[in-house]
């Protein structure tokens, strides 16, 4: 089945390399990155070139002008130029275990959308972290992770949890089932049938809105937080501000009063009619 990785990035080149790295040692081939690129300073692009030859799928690089944080909208330029049946969207700031495209295609349904998780790294060990550690499999070795900083909790089991044992921990979980931007996937057509996402959000709660539609257009979601994971690196969100959170609040809150399937602004200004 072809794929697409989706993925956002923002002036942040150096965690965009170790993401990028993380995805040439996946255990599964033949998928296509696209990253979604939210207005980024010419570095990112740069990076970008000098990695091609390197990496062992193909590159696509959707940019738009920096207008602030406008997340939703190069997401929904990305979805229209992916060419992938089917999506999987993480963040460019989050290192995928090496199994990650290979389980969401393993759980992949067309009655559902599945949701997973992270654990996120602090700053120290996200710096610390270069591409020895990631082509290598050291980072995903959770003694290797606390050693360097890491603090052992319940969501670190999610490192190296998988198979049978992260089915257990999945059900156990009593984390919601939401559409996380990190970490989920689904197949494209059920994206345009929800006219991707709503344009008017910025930050805090966009994703979760987005899969409140795909519940609404009858998708169930799935979770897989301890069947594969990705590492989140540290950074901080200057852009959010309290009438930001406010406003997507109201739109999410309306979009599940009236069981909105559609986004009124969504990709389908996009599409070629």
């Amino acid at each position: 089945m072809k794929t697409s990785v989706i993925f956002t990035t923002y002036n942040h080149p150096r965690w965009l390399e170790k993401v990028l790295w993380g995805f040439s040692v996946q255990r599964h081939r033949g998928f296509e990155v696209v990253v979604a690129d939210d207005g980024s300073r010419d570095e990112t692009r740069q990076l970008i070139e000098a990695l091609r030859p390197q990496l062992p799928f193909p590159v696509r690089h959707v940019w738009q002008p920096d207008e602030g944080f406008q997340k939703c909208r190069i997401l929904n330029k990305a979805i229209v130029q992916a060419e992938g049946e089917y999506l999987i969207f993480t963040d460019g700031d989050c290192i995928p275990r090496p199994d990650f495209v290979e389980t969401h295609l393993a759980f992949a349904d067309r009655g559902t959308f599945l949701s997973g998780g992270y654990v996120k790294l602090p700053m120290a060990l996200s710096e610390r972290i270069g591409r020895e550690e990631i082509v290598s499999g050291q980072v995903f070795d959770l003694a290797w992770l606390t050693a360097h900083g890491l603090r052992r909790s319940l969501k670190t089991l999610k490192v190296n949890a998988r198979g049978a044992w992260g089915d257990w921990l999945n059900r156990m979980s009593p984390a919601r089932s939401t559409w996380n931007g990190h970490n989920a996937s689904c197949y494209k057509e059920f994206a345009l049938a929800v006219n991707g996402f709503d344009e008017r959000m910025q930050y805090g709660g966009e994703d979760c809105e987005f899969g409140d539609r795909l519940c609404h257009l009858g998708l169930k979601p799935r979770k897989i937080r301890y069947s594969t994971t990705c590492l989140h690196l540290d950074h901080g969100r200057g852009y959010v501000t309290p009438e930001m959170l406010e406003k997507n609040r109201r739109i999410r809150a309306e979009t599940l009063a009236a069981r909105r399937v559609r986004s009124p602004v969504g990709l389908d200004q996009y599409l070629d009619v």
